[in-house]
């Protein structure tokens, strides 16, 4: 890993830079796929599942048959830890539910906002060499509680055609309408357009590698919302001398074999802890079978010394993590100060992997620094806030007045016509409170 003391803030965002591409160097990739799956559909799809997932199949939908069949196929311990989660995001999402909030602003004027649910969802959840169930649960459990009437859910097939067992139990328990063996830039353009066997859906979810994410920023051009642009996954994590350097090294590295695109960050006070830290990272990285992968991420990460936790902190926000883990005997000043993070894990022993699968928060987050202005999924992100006024006699007389001298100085006379048609009207008509 590369090694960095003190470094200046002026040269932070260059050491911080994310491994990835931009927008540009992809996007033709991404309308081309975009365009052939409006004009032809499900034979563009097909075509490329094909293509860049080397499996012809001859059509995308996975039968009911399928889903039994894959019951059988999770192990009962794979299907206990998968309830447990299930419960515990339960919990946590449902703890989320707004009541209505109503107030009368001024007499005669009620205004109130309740939220509906988004009707049409769409799921993407990563497979390749790490097919992501535990995603399922993070985005079909929201789904379910927030009330959206169509779920559908589009993932990769392996190259025998079938979609991972375990992603399938969790659909079935989740609720999920519709699954899809559908992976990449095909499946977001998919669900943007419709085709003739896949629903047109109004919002996008869930993770994935840059074309992906690439994918979904596209398809806000065309009319469809998304969660964020949630691309490869990263870490930071801050240590002190009361942190445990093996613990330390764990976490970086469960998040270094997510892929090879993947970014963790120590950042430290103790130059101790980075020594420790960085033996620790190389001795554990032997025995990952995912040894390969970790190792390219690992190159493109570095192990930071500051001399003080202002300045930790500071570039801390700065860099903005999708993930980020507090092990300080100053862990408060942290908390406290934290601004620009996903999800935020304090204490040595609380691993980022348990938000990733059953402590019960949302694992699908903003990266890339998007955390600076988004948030991770939660309850909200499948609803829309409706809001409503109802306005009597005496209300529209309290405030009719201002609204006419406001439409009339922004020079819009229909507007302050529509008003004085009413307060005329109470004219003529002797008013009754």
């Amino acid at each position: 890993m590369n090694k960095i003391y003190n470094p200046q803030p002026e040269t932070w965002s260059s050491i911080l830079k994310r491994p990835t591409q931009t927008f540009d160097d992809i996007e033709t990739t991404v309308k081309g796929i975009f365009k052939e799956v409006q004009q032809k559909g499900d034979q563009a799809v097909l075509k490329y599942t094909s293509l860049f997932d080397g499996i012809v199949l001859e059509n995308n939908i996975v039968t009911n048959e399928e889903i039994e069949n894959s019951l059988n196929l999770v192990s009962e311990d794979l299907k206990e830890a998968i309830k447990l989660a299930k419960s515990n995001i339960e919990k946590f999402h449902t703890a989320q539910i707004s009541s209505k909030i109503e107030i009368e602003t001024t007499e005669g004027v009620i205004c109130w906002q309740e939220k509906r649910p988004i009707q049409k969802v769409g799921l993407y959840i990563p497979g390749g060499s790490a097919p992501l169930f535990s995603t399922v649960l993070m985005l079909a459990i929201p789904a379910k509680i927030a009330g959206c009437k169509e779920i559908i859910l589009c993932t990769p097939p392996d190259k025998q055609g079938k979609i991972n067992p375990a992603i399938l139990f969790a659909a079935q328990l989740c609720g999920v309408t519709k699954i899809y063996k559908i992976g990449g830039i095909q499946a977001i353009a998919a669900m943007t357009f419709g085709t003739e066997s896949v629903d047109k859906v109004y919002k996008i979810f869930g993770p994935g590698n840059q074309f992906v994410t690439i994918a979904k920023q596209y398809a806000t051009q065309l009319g469809v919302a998304i969660d964020m642009p949630a691309g490869p996954s990263e870490l930071l994590v801050f240590a002190d001398d009361s942190a445990v350097p093996s613990f330390v090294a764990s976490d970086l590295l469960s998040q270094a074999e997510h892929g090879k695109d993947s970014q963790v960050i120590l950042v430290t006070t103790s130059q101790n802890i980075l020594n420790e830290v960085e033996k620790e990272i190389y001795k554990q990285l032997k025995k990952l079978p995912r040894k390969e992968i970790a190792e390219i991420a690992i190159n493109n990460s570095v192990l930071i010394f500051l001399g003080s936790d202002k300045n930790a902190l500071d570039l801390i926000n700065e860099y903005s993590p999708e993930h980020f883990i507090i092990c300080s005997n100053n862990e408060d000043y942290f908390i406290n100060g934290i601004e620009n993070a996903g999800s935020i894990f304090i204490g040595n022993y609380t691993p980022e992997s348990a938000g990733d699968y059953a402590s019960g928060t949302n694992h699908t987050l903003p990266t890339n620094g998007y955390s600076k202005s988004y948030s991770g999924v939660n309850l909200d992100s499948f609803l829309k806030a409706m809001t409503f006024q109802k306005i009597t006699e005496k209300g529209i007389s309290n405030i009719g007045k201002s609204i006419e001298i406001m439409a009339e100085a922004e020079g819009l006379l229909a507007h302050k016509m529509a008003v004085n048609l009413r307060l005329n009207k109470q004219k003529t008509n002797k008013y009754q409170p």
